[in-house]
This record gives structure tokens, sequence and C-alpha cells, in this order.
């Protein structure tokens, strides 16, 4: 069954999540995060045993990462070591180990598309732990990056957000762009999950890729979509 991961430590109320994860990325200092949450984050996962995993960000807390910001290749680079460095070491006081990398908001979106963003952060990963997994929008630049260096790729879908045709997520600024409907996400994530047909925002259809499925706690309706979302996958 493909599994379901979920952004944490950002503020918002994770626990109605975590009993149906297998895979959390954890705020690291970029877009918001300190030791204080990234170790609360760190233990939350520990007691649903998900893997943990670093969610790096441009260094913007006002923006909460979801403006791209100008950078060089070697600025992207030491923005994600350091900020992947301060969850290691959160990790190892719980005796954890890292087991991925995803990039967040702006970054995210701007390395899915960006080869030059996408190769930037591939590099800081395989320079840090060539064994950890990297998580990338299905099919993008940064899945294609991190294949071609060797590194574990997780090609991520979403359940809760709706598409662009060309595969890319519609902005958060659009109308429409959250699903946030739980039957319309249990529907879009088993159509991911069975390798079928999804629709885009403008009507036409998609056919995506992916290995993990990510949900927000910050959507309307989270706890409800997960339940619904984790129900369609267990269907079978």
């Amino acid at each position: 069954m493909i599994e379901l991961n979920a952004d944490i430590g950002e503020g918002c109320d994770d626990d109605v999540l975590m009993p149906y994860l297998s895979r959390v990325s954890i705020a690291c200092g970029g877009h918001t995060g300190d030791a204080v949450s990234m170790t609360a984050a760190l233990r939350r996962a520990v007691e649903h045993g998900a893997a943990v995993g670093a969610h790096p960000s441009y260094p913007d807390r006002i923006g909460f990462g979801r403006r791209a910001l100008a950078a060089s290749a070697e600025d992207i680079a030491v923005w994600v070591t350091q900020q992947t460095e301060a969850l290691a070491e959160q990790a190892a006081r719980l005796g954890l180990r890292l087991a991925h990398v995803k990039p967040h908001g702006a970054l995210y979106n701007v390395a899915a598309q960006d080869r030059n963003v996408a190769q930037a952060i591939v590099q800081a990963v395989a320079a840090f732990d060539p064994g950890l997994a990297l998580v990338g929008l299905a099919g993008s630049q940064l899945v294609a990056a991190g294949l071609a260096a060797g590194l574990i790729v997780l090609n991520e879908a979403f359940a809760d957000r709706r598409y662009q045709s060309n595969g890319q997520l519609v902005s958060r600024e659009t109308e429409g762009a959250l699903v946030t409907d739980p039957d319309d996400a249990a529907r879009q994530a088993r159509a991911l999950a069975q390798g079928g047909d999804v629709t885009a925002l403008d009507g036409t259809s998609l056919r995506i890729r992916a290995e993990t499925l990510c949900l927000h706690s910050d959507t309307p309706h989270a706890l409800n979509i997960a339940r619904a979302v984790h129900a369609a996958l267990n269907r079978g």
C-alpha cells in the first residue's frame, strides 16, 4: 500500500494526523522550528512509529517559506545542509537517524521546475548523507536530479491539493487549490495509489506515479480527510 506522510513541527495540530502516517518531515529552522519544536516532533514520530526527515526551506520565517528568494546554488546547498544538520543533531540526542529530506514550500516548488535549484539540493543531501531518501514532487526536476545522483528517491503526490495540467501543484493563492472535501481527497488518493487518472483544476486528466502521499494538518477538515484517505487506501 502507498504510504502517507505529512509535514509537522509547523505550529499546527499534528496529533490528529499522526495515527495515519508512515513518514513525517519536520520543520528545522528555515520557515519555522527550533530545538524545542524539533524535539517534540521527533518524540511524536517515535510514539507513532513514523520515519523522520528534514523539511528545509528558504530562510524566510515572515513568509513561512512560501516565497521564492533570489539565491545562488551555493546558498541553497548551505541552507539545506544547515537545517538538515540542526534536525539530525536533535534526532541523535534521542538515538534517532534521519530517513529522508523533503524541501518545503517555495523551495519544493522551485526545485520541481528549476534544474539548478534541484541539483543544489541534491548535492547538499548527497554530501550530508547519501543514504537519505529525497522526497520530491512526482516526475519533477528534483526527482530527476536525485535519481541521476544515485539517491533513493520518493515521488510524492498530494491527496489534499489540486494539480495544474502540467503536473505542478496549483498555487495556494488560487481558488480551488486545496481539496477540502474528505470524499474528494479520498477519491484522489485512491486514484494516485492505483495509478489512475487525477483531474487537474482545469478539468484535464493526469496520471501521476507516486510512492508517498502527503496530507496537511492545516487543510480544513484535516482529520476527516486523513480518516477518509486512510480508509480508501485500505479498501483493497
